[in-house]
C-alpha cells in the first residue's frame, strides 16, 4: 500500500465546508418544499437556515475557485484527451462491472492528476456550471422585488425557480451517488479518511 498526498489543507477545509453546507441546504429544501408533510424545524427557521447557508456555501465557492485559479491546479479539473477517448470508457467499465469482480482499478490518483476521467467530467461540471447556475438563481430568488427586472429577463419568477427546484434534486443526488463512490476504496473509509488528513492510500501497483 502507498500513500500519496492529495488533499492539501485549503482544499479539505473547502470540501467538509462544501460538503455539510449542500448536506443542510437540501435538508432545509426538502423542509421548504415538503412543508405540509414534513415537520422538523418549521418553515420560517427552514427559510433562514436555507438562505445563510445558502450564503456561506457561495463564499466558499470563491474560495475553492480563487484557490484552485491561484494555484493553477484547476487543470486537475479538465479532462485531457485520454480521457475522452479512452480513460472515461474504461472508468465506466470497471464501476459497472470491474469492481464486482475484484478486478484492479484502471485508474491511481497522483497530486497532479488527481482525479479520474469520469470524476474530471462530473466535478467540472458541477463547480463550473451547476453551482454557478444554483448560486445565481439563489441569489435571485433572495429578493424577487429587488431582482425582478433579472428575473423578468430570465423568463419568469416560474422559471428561475424551477431551475433551483431542479438542481436541487440534482445535488440531492450526487450526495448518495458520491457516498457511495467514496466508500469504493480499499476500505471502506479510506477515501473518507483521506479527505481529514490529506494522505490517500493507494493498492501498489502489479
Amino acid at each position: 500500500m502507498k500513500r500519496v498526498y492529495l488533499h492539501p489543507v485549503p482544499v479539505r477545509i473547502w470540501h467538509w465546508i462544501h460538503a455539510l453546507g449542500i448536506l443542510l441546504l437540501v435538508l432545509t429544501g426538502f423542509q421548504l418544499r415538503f412543508a405540509d408533510h414534513l415537520h422538523w424545524i418549521s418553515f420560517r427557521t427552514a427559510v433562514v437556515v436555507h438562505a445563510w447557508i445558502g450564503i456561506l456555501v457561495s463564499l466558499d465557492f470563491l474560495l475553492w475557485l480563487g484557490y484552485y485559479l491561484g494555484t493553477g491546479k484547476i487543470r486537475v479539473y479538465l479532462p485531457r484527451a485520454y480521457d475522452l477517448l479512452k480513460g472515461a470508457w474504461k472508468q465506466a467499465r470497471y464501476y459497472a462491472y470491474g469492481i464486482f469482480v475484484g478486478e484492479e482499478n484502471p485508474f491511481h490518483p497522483e497530486p497532479e492528476n488527481k482525479f479520474n476521467a469520469l470524476q474530471k467530467m462530473t466535478y467540472l461540471a458541477i463547480m463550473g456550471l451547476l453551482v454557478p447556475l444554483q448560486v445565481i438563481t439563489g441569489i435571485l430568488l433572495l429578493n424577487t422585488g429587488k431582482f425582478a427586472g433579472i428575473i423578468e429577463a430570465l423568463g419568469g419568477l416560474k422559471v428561475v425557480d424551477a431551475v433551483h427546484v431542479v438542481l436541487f434534486y440534482v445535488f440531492a443526488a450526487f450526495i448518495i451517488a458520491h457516498f457511495y463512490l467514496a466508500s469504493l476504496g480499499p476500505t471502506f473509509w479510506s477515501h473518507f479518511k483521506a479527505m481529514i488528513t490529506g494522505w490517500e492510500e493507494e493498492p501498489e501497483e502489479g
